[in-house]
């Protein structure tokens, strides 16, 4: 299972837009109070089956698959 933790920033939208070209299939978290209980402080956040990612690691994670 795959999640993205969005607040719709720069980032976020890049890091969608690189999941949708590599036909990753995701579901999209913009609820600020479960990212804050999650403890993010930083956005993107790619959870992939538990593994939390940051917008590098994310990034290269989805290059990696496309």
């Amino acid at each position: 299972m795959i999640t993205l933790y969005s607040t719709y920033c720069p980032k976020c939208k890049i890091l969608e837009k690189k999941l949708d070209q590599a036909g990753i299939q995701y579901d999209v978290c913009k609820d600020r109070n479960i990212m804050e209980q999650k403890g993010f402080d930083f956005m993107p956040v790619l959870d992939v089956d538990g593994q939390i990612m940051d917008f590098g690691e994310a990034a290269k994670w989805v290059n990696e698959r496309g």
